[in-house]
């Protein structure tokens, strides 16, 4: 078996142990009820059929538990790829005073613009040269817990991503800027490199990114820091990651599609089920 493949089926455990939850979730620990949601929401449903509700309650329960499945998965791309992955490692080392207090004033400059003045615009390039001028005997140990740490065993590298979900928000994107400034800002530094990471483009290619929240701290089109998608996987898993993964989704896809329209909407498939794929 092939290193791909491997990849590939360490995928699918992750991706099955997930999906069965959510079936027994949806059909045993808490399912629709058509009496609940009518007595709860007269108006809506009179005006919208169950079938409609019933599918937002499937969806409620698939998309929080999709949110800690991303770094599992990235930990099986690290572990059959570059050589090992984990999660919630702390990187310690020190930081001089001055390239903290740099950090905090690029950060509060990126959110809170002088009024009057033109909004600052994030150039990850420009911020950290500026960060990294900063000079001070001061010197203050800095603990980072990242959110997918990897190691590539071949070439001795460490690698640390900021692994969001696809559309974040924000105050997630703020922190994750932060920390991944303080890992660059280390003397010496306890890392090769740092990224803020979305596991896939919902816009398709990179250049028409358009959610608007993480583009008030990254560049998300520029940015060399920020991975999208098969930039992401290919990082962290090394050449043919991406298609592991989408070969290990679409192989597995139409059979939990068939059991959904089966044994949770209670209607047969459609006959064009195998559409769809990524």
């Amino acid at each position: 078996m092939t290193n791909a493949q491997e990849m590939k089926l360490a995928i699918q455990v992750v991706i099955k142990e997930m999906m069965d939850r959510i079936m027994h979730k949806v059909l045993v620990e808490d399912p629709f009820i058509k009496e609940d949601h009518r007595a709860e929401k007269p108006l809506y449903a009179a005006l919208v059929p169950d079938e409609i509700f019933k599918g937002s309650h499937f969806e409620r329960r698939f998309v929080t538990p999709f949110g800690s499945a991303w770094e599992k998965l990235a930990i099986v791309a690290a572990n059959k790829g570059l050589g090992y992955g984990d999660k919630g490692v702390s990187i310690k080392g020190q930081v001089n005073a001055e390239r903290l207090r740099r950090i905090q004033e690029i950060l509060n400059n990126l959110e809170h613009s002088e009024k009057g003045e033109k909004k600052v615009r994030p150039d990850w390039r420009k911020e950290l040269k500026y960060i990294l001028e900063g000079k001070s005997e001061k010197l203050i140990p800095t603990t980072v817990i990242c959110d997918v740490y990897a190691e590539d065993k071949k070439n001795n590298k460490k690698y640390v991503f900021e692994l969001k979900a696809p559309l974040p928000n924000s105050d997630q994107t703020k922190v994750s800027k932060e920390k991944i400034l303080k890992l660059y800002s280390m003397e010496p530094m306890q890392i090769d490199g740092a990224y803020y990471a979305l596991p896939y483009n919902p816009y398709g290619k990179r250049a028409d990114y358009a959610w608007a929240f993480p583009a008030r701290w990254f560049d998300m089109k520029n940015d060399e820091v920020v991975l999208i998608g098969d930039e992401f996987w290919e990082k962290i898993g090394g050449a043919g990651t991406y298609k592991a993964f989408i070969d290990a989704v679409n192989e597995i896809g139409k059979e939990y599609k068939d059991r959904i329209y089966r044994e949770f909407l209670g209607i047969e498939p459609p006959v064009d089920l195998g559409e769809g794929k990524l």
